[in-house]
């Protein structure tokens, strides 16, 4: 389950990623996302995100469409789970890219020359 020189994630590491958004792999082989809410040193609360497609109306559905239309809007929701600290095999930061730099842009500007 491990790599060479790869380590299993520990209190600290846990601790240091709390209200991040995470990539957890556990000791059964089960993987998912989520952010870690809190952290002791037995086990940690993580709020597992899961996709799911709304109507109208609502109502959560598995139904495709083929054609036409704007489709279904996506929902996502979280779920509450607690791992065991010593179930944990990896726990990687999710990654995001950085947009382009923040106002003030450096000089000169980018976009023209």
């Amino acid at each position: 389950m491990h790599q060479q020189g790869q380590m299993k994630p520990n209190y600290n590491q846990c601790n240091k990623f709390k209200y991040y958004h995470v990539m957890v792999k556990t000791e059964d082989g089960r993987s998912f996302d989520g952010i870690i809410t809190d952290v002791n040193h037995e086990k940690m609360t993580i709020l597992i995100s899961e996709d799911v497609t709304v109507d109208e109306n609502g109502n959560s559905t598995d139904d495709r469409q083929y054609y036409g239309g704007y489709g279904r809007r996506r929902a996502r929701r979280f779920r509450r789970e607690v791992l065991p600290l010593a179930g944990l095999a990896t726990l990687a930061l999710f990654p995001y890219l950085t947009p382009y730099p923040y106002y003030p842009y450096p000089s000169p500007y980018p976009y023209y020359y």
